[in-house]
């Protein structure tokens, strides 16, 4: 394989940068000759994946969060589709919540994800697609390979983008989440699932999961299959600041979705709407707001697992 790192040497709070160079050692030791190249900007990551894959590089590996994975997910496609169908997808988790690995209990050590590397054992997996109003205004489209969800956790990841990381990503994400529950109020929002009618909904937080955990480790969809076809809608109603705390246990295990108001449905596709500003939540970045549409490209990119 020709292996190009696409590296945030920000994440993890700058210490992948601090460490680049140890880390790109035992990476040489492990895999022999690689490239790699450090983001400089947002959405750099997708423009530095896409040179690589056009320039002949056929596995390429984020080094970074769940944002810098998004970023690379988004740098395999082009406005014509796939750029290398059999190029593959590595993950060198070092980011601050580093969600997308939880679903295949992947740890943050780095002579495992290397391990990964080396074997190059790879499987096809889902990837979604989000089309909503931008922040600017204007239409935006985003892939995402882990989760797609708004209400309130667009608001919490606003906020945990815009404070210090340093506590680490379920404190970070569970520091913000206190902050934003004590003004946040239910959104009245419009859902069509697969071509269904709308209906409308009081919505704390819906979301459209790929992988089973997001905010920091919260397992939100315990039964969500990457490679199924199918997207996990978890609807979360009534939740306020009381029910954060005093469940926050279940949220993080996954038992909140025998609670009476969280509803769990499969779809292939969503689409959402809101006379009020309901904040969009994609792979831990922010990208816009409702309206949005969402849907599943069944094994679109090969994953090395």
């Amino acid at each position: 394989m020709r292996i190009f790192f696409v590296v945030n040497a920000y994440s993890a709070n700058g210490e992948t940068g601090r460490r680049w160079a140890e880390i790109h050692a035992q990476g040489m030791r492990s895999l022999g000759e690689i490239s790699c190249a450090f983001t400089e900007q947002p959405m750099d990551a997708i423009r530095l994946t896409r040179w690589a894959l056009r320039g002949g590089y056929n596995c390429i590996v984020a080094v970074g969060g769940d944002g810098t994975l998004n970023e690379v997910v988004n740098g395999f496609f082009d406005e014509k589709g796939p750029i290398a169908p059999d190029a593959c997808l590595a993950v060198l988790p070092r980011g601050t919540g580093c969600d997308f690995r939880r679903t295949f209990g992947w740890t943050l050590k780095l002579d495992e994800a290397f391990e990964r590397i080396r074997l190059a054992k790879t499987v096809p997996v889902d990837v979604g697609f989000l089309e909503c109003e931008g922040v600017d205004g204007k239409p935006h489209s985003r892939y995402f390979i882990n989760e797609c969800s708004f209400g309130v956790s667009g608001e919490i990841v606003k906020r945990a983008n815009e404070t210090t990381k340093a506590l680490g990503g379920k404190m970070s994400f569970m520091l913000a989440s206190l902050r934003v529950f004590m003004r946040y109020a239910d959104k009245e929002v419009e859902l069509c699932m697969d071509g269904g009618n709308f209906e409308r909904r009081p919505i704390t937080t819906l979301t459209v999961a790929n992988g089973a955990y997001f905010g920091g480790g919260m397992k939100v969809a315990p039964e969500a299959n990457v490679r199924d076809g199918l997207l996990n809608v978890t609807l979360w109603s009534d939740y306020g600041l009381s029910d954060f705390v005093w469940k926050n246990r279940s949220i993080y295990s996954g038992a909140h979705t025998r609670f009476s108001r969280t509803q769990q449905y499969t779809c292939k596709a969503l689409t959402a709407r809101s006379k009020e500003e309901v904040l969009i939540d994609c792979d831990g970045e922010q990208p816009g707001k409702l309206p949005c549409s969402i849907r599943v490209l069944p094994q679109s990119i090969r994953l090395c697992v």
